[in-house]
């Protein structure tokens, strides 16, 4: 009789350590956050330019879905010839707040803080991002960058989710890729 009760026991801890060590186990197991949504590869698809033209013209749309990005994000790029400080460049917040399209996704745009410098292989100049609270009609966080190659600038504007400033690795690694560098090489006669 002591050896059948001690064999259920021993039976109940083995099933109690049987799931302490699954619970452990998926306890540790890596959820999909954005350290692995940052490590998957963006696919980047060409979409048409959505706003009105204006004294710049159009520019181009991009748009990385959620199953590729971890969040929607749309890309908007653009050019503008002889708009940027040749002396210094996109150097400052000041100039990128000058320069920038955030106007294109709301008014009311207020920065969530200071910039900082970027870089884009094809810049001959200085680059800054910096995030931005756009309000009416939008009312969404959006990133700001700005290239500047002489007096010429490249301004990119970045909606993503409630934080694009998190997708800002994924845009500037399309950015360096083959086929922006190209259109702006062309654009910009570099």
């Amino acid at each position: 009789m002591k050896r059948a009760a001690m064999t259920k026991r021993i039976a109940a801890i083995a099933v109690v350590l049987l799931i302490a060590g699954i619970g452990g186990f998926l306890a540790a197991k890596p959820r999909p956050d954005a350290a692995l949504i940052s490590s998957r590869r963006a696919v980047w698809t060409e979409v048409t330019w959505p706003f009105p033209i204006d004294q710049w013209g159009g520019g181009w749309a991009f748009q990385c879905k959620a199953a590729d990005c971890g969040v929607d994000v749309n890309l908007y790029l653009r050019p503008k010839i002889g708009f940027c400080n040749c002396e210094t460049g996109v150097a400052d917040d000041e100039e990128l707040d000058r320069v920038g399209d955030v106007d294109l996704i709301g008014s009311e745009k207020s920065a969530l803080g200071s910039g900082r410098p970027v870089t884009a292989q094809w810049t001959k100049g200085r680059s800054r991002s910096r995030s931005y609270r756009v309000g009416a009609p939008a009312g969404k966080a959006v990133l700001s960058l700005a290239f500047n190659s002489r007096c010429d600038v490249v301004v990119a504007t970045v909606v993503a989710g409630d934080d694009p400033v998190a997708q800002e690795q994924t845009v500037l690694e399309f950015l360096n890729g083959d086929l922006v560098r190209g259109r702006i090489e062309t654009v910009l006669g570099l």
